[in-house]
């Protein structure tokens, strides 16, 4: 195709989309509003500037330039916020270390990484310290402490954190760089093998925080995250930049409140004080919140908080709605950046009664500005979009990872025949609503029939006595596979596993769920394995009941 290109100037800027535009603006708008860590410290946007380009002259000085990577093992503090600006701007890389992770795992990625520096919490010193002699590129350490009285350590420390911010100059001048280079890195874990290194460009971050905002705060109906509102996460920092919404609270001005280490009690007293009116966080972390002591004392009805990760129940959906919690639903995966779509109430929709809107707001939403999806057989023809027909999420947007971090072949298979392959097997109605089914790899295929994981989940969690539930497939000679559930009980509430069988009962008697998709086998637990991010872990579940 033969499209016109007209010449610029010869003086015209060629303005590339760097991290550094993103720190600016909520200086302009909003100086006066406060980044919270706990109830450690607090500090104004012109302060947080000068602080970022504090931190770019740490670095500087202790050696990091274009292209080194820097490591942060820490909680959800300010720090973390300023590395997220001072490291990519001044063109090096951040890795945001798994902290979760086993000692094994963390070394792995580390190595993996080739980090040259650092930036370590008191609570993972002990950590840093096993994996020191198996990390040949770390140069050196800087220590974070919150009262600043670090104890004595083996690591080859440049100082701590807030004293070598004080002796160093609040000013720095950021350089422009190609907008392809590579800002941030962190590792997602699989059902086998080694974590995957996932990376983004600064271009593709600024794109991701623009559109974010938009999905965020533009439409009607949806004002998750505006310019007045208070801002607190409950997706850690080191996971997938904590969905990205410090760098649009960042660009907007909004307050932010980071809470430190998640503890349920502490994180609702901070909501209190610090007037919280946006979160985000995965289902079961939202259930821990609901389920503390200090929920009862909470009044919760300015609360907008959107989830993901995976499905949230109509449970705990009703649950929140009760508390008078605005619940909104995204879909995305750290391949992804991770946004990829929303829940949109259409006109209609926003008049029902809030409990009345609880099926459509836990769906995984509409796909968001600047992303094309669409659902693929295993033949990778198109499916349907008549909301029953289903296939495998693929998508395209201009902020996914465009491969994994030296390991092409896997970044090949991510990438089959142009489009990124999520896993995720779904179906889209004909106004583009997604409604997750499954992943692929947790569908229960049992006598030649697919069973929904998720369904059942959906459909157990319904027991009013069902705190948790987790459905996986597990081994049958006679039918290939047959369902099996682990479930938690609420605290007091009797529960058995015939009682949950007469319950799903119901269902097939509706035609909802055929009669072999009801669990033979369900085993009642006071705990269910969870991932280092707070999602279900059905590998390590596998594991257990093999």
């Amino acid at each position: 195709m033969q499209t016109k290109i007209i010449k610029p100037a010869a003086n015209a800027h060629d303005f590339p989309l760097l991290i550094k535009s993103l720190l600016s603006s909520g200086m302009r708008f909003q100086p006066d509003n406060e980044i919270v860590y706990s109830d450690v410290l607090r500090y104004d946007y012109r302060t947080l500037y000068k602080r970022v380009c504090k931190l770019a002259n740490v670095l500087t000085k202790a050696g990091v330039k274009a292209g080194d990577t820097v490591a942060v093992m820490d909680w959800d503090s300010h720090r973390y916020l300023e590395s997220y600006f001072a490291v990519p701007m001044i063109g090096a890389v951040l890795h945001h270390v798994n902290i979760r992770l086993s000692v094994d795992q963390v070394g792995y990625t580390m190595n993996h990484a080739e980090d040259n520096l650092v930036l370590v919490h008191d609570d993972f010193t002990v950590i840093a310290e096993q994996l020191a002699d198996q990390l040949p590129s770390v140069r050196g350490y800087i220590r974070l402490s919150d009262d600043q009285k670090t104890s004595p350590t083996s690591l080859n420390s440049l100082g701590e954190y807030e004293a070598l911010l004080a002796e160093a100059s609040d000013e720095y001048d950021f350089p422009d760089f190609d907008e392809n280079s590579v800002a941030t890195l962190f590792y997602t874990t699989g059902t086998t093998g080694n974590p995957k290194g996932v990376y983004f460009s600064h271009r593709q971050l600024v794109l991701h925080t623009l559109n974010g905002a938009s999905m965020l705060g533009s439409f009607e109906g949806q004002p998750l995250l505006r310019s007045d509102d208070v801002y607190m996460p409950m997706t850690p920092m080191f996971h997938v930049h904590a969905w990205g919404v410090p760098y649009i609270a960042t660009m907007l001005g909004v307050k932010q409140v980071y809470p430190g280490r998640y503890e349920p009690n502490k994180l609702l007293r901070l909501f209190r004080k610090e007037g919280v009116t946006f979160s985000h966080g995965v289902p079961t972390v939202l259930q821990m919140i609901l389920n503390c002591d200090e929920t009862e004392a909470t009044d919760m009805s300015r609360w907008k908080l959107l989830t993901g990760g995976s499905a949230a129940t109509p449970a705990l959906a009703k649950q929140m709605v009760d508390k008078g919690i605005a619940l909104f639903t995204a879909y995305g995966m750290s391949e992804t950046c991770p946004l990829i779509s929303a829940v949109f109430l259409k006109p209609a929709e926003r008049e029902l009664e809030l409990s009345e809107q609880i099926p459509q707001r836990i769906k995984a939403g509409v796909p968001i500005g600047l992303v094309d999806l669409k659902i693929v057989d295993p033949e990778g023809n198109d499916v349907a979009h008549d909301g029953d027909a289903v296939g495998e999420i693929v998508v395209r947007s201009p902020w996914l990872t465009q491969g994994y971090y030296k390991d092409e072949a896997k970044g090949e298979e991510l990438w089959e025949n142009g489009w990124l392959h999520t896993g995720d097997v779904a179906s889209i109605n004909e106004d583009y609503v997604i409604q997750i089914k499954d992943r692929i790899k947790d569908v229960i295929k049992t006598g030649g029939e697919w069973i929904s994981s998720l369904e059942l989940e959906n459909l157990i969690s319904q027991y009013p006595a069902v705190s948790e539930v987790a459905v996986i497939g597990v081994p049958d000679e006679k039918w290939g596979e047959r369902p099996y559930a682990l479930v938690v009980g609420k605290p007091g509430e009797e529960i058995d596993g015939a009682a949950i069988q007469q319950h799903l009962l119901t269902f097939v008697a509706s035609g909802h769920i055929n009669k072999w998709a009801v669990p033979q086998d369900i085993k009642i637990v006071t705990d269910i394995p969870k991932t280092s991010v707070g999602k279900i872990n059905k590998k390590v579940i596998r594991t257990q009941v093999s």
